[in-house]
């Protein structure tokens, strides 16, 4: 797995520090990491971005991409239409990765917002992107209420394209879980048909990049290159 393209099942799920707590994971392995975050939306021209925050968390090794940058916080398509800037085209992302691929040992593709948004007119999505590259991809999910029925459709829609989902991760594990957190910790994996990669600690974006590099790998399975194990989470937080 050279590229892995990490999407979500809506926006503000924690899919930047996903993205990054990998990239943490990947380095600590020895690994060379890359970060391309094809459309940033909702942020000026010299403000970071998230590709700029997953290197501020994992650390200055990793390479950090970002294709266009739109100033509203809009869907890709429709932040480009008002700006009047270029839309990008799943062409456009699959070239940038597959350069990136040649002097990484591993390019993650972050999303923005869900599966579906639409980078351009044509209605092209992140799913045609990871389809060109032959990436897999990884589902970032909230851990509370609601959260069974966005992730049910989304790996229906990867089905629904023949697109390999890896698994999933809850992008903000919160410190007193309620009763219905702790029960999508073994529901997830059942209504998705996708296996549970990671739970990363809310307000883990705060932690001190060092301490976030050193903690990283324990919130990540090994397919994520960590130590995470579903098992003993879900026996620490029974439902």
């Amino acid at each position: 797995m050279s590229v892995l393209v990490v999407s979500g099942t809506g926006t503000e799920i924690g899919k930047t520090v996903v993205t990054s707590a990998i990239a943490a994971a990947a380095v600590a392995a020895g690994l060379s990491v890359a970060v391309l975050k094809p459309a940033q939306t909702g942020v000026g021209p010299d403000e970071p971005g998230d590709a700029a925050e997953a290197v501020r968390l994992a650390g200055p090794t990793v390479t950090a991409v970002e294709l266009a940058r739109y100033p509203e916080p809009l869907a890709p398509d429709t932040a480009a239409r008002r700006s009047g800037l270029p839309t990008l085209s799943p062409a456009d992302i699959a070239q940038a990765a597959e350069r990136l691929s040649r002097d990484h040992d591993l390019v993650l593709v972050e999303g923005a917002g869900g599966l579906l948004v639409r980078f351009d007119e044509e209605g092209h999505t992140l799913a045609d992107a990871a389809r060109l590259i032959g990436a897999p991809v990884l589902v970032v999910a909230p851990a509370g209420l609601g959260t069974l029925n966005s992730a049910a459709l989304t790996a229906e829609a990867l089905r629904a394209r023949d697109l390999t989902g890896l698994g999933l991760v809850v992008g903000s594990w919160p410190a007193s879980p309620d009763l219905a957190s702790r029960c999508n910790l073994a529901d997830l994996p059942k209504v998705s048909d996708l296996p549970l990669l990671g739970a990363i600690p809310h307000g883990a974006g705060s932690t001190p990049p060092p301490a976030f590099r050193t903690a990283a790998p324990s919130w990540l399975a090994a397919p994520l290159h960590g130590t995470w194990s579903p098992q003993s989470f879900l026996t620490t937080w029974p439902a």
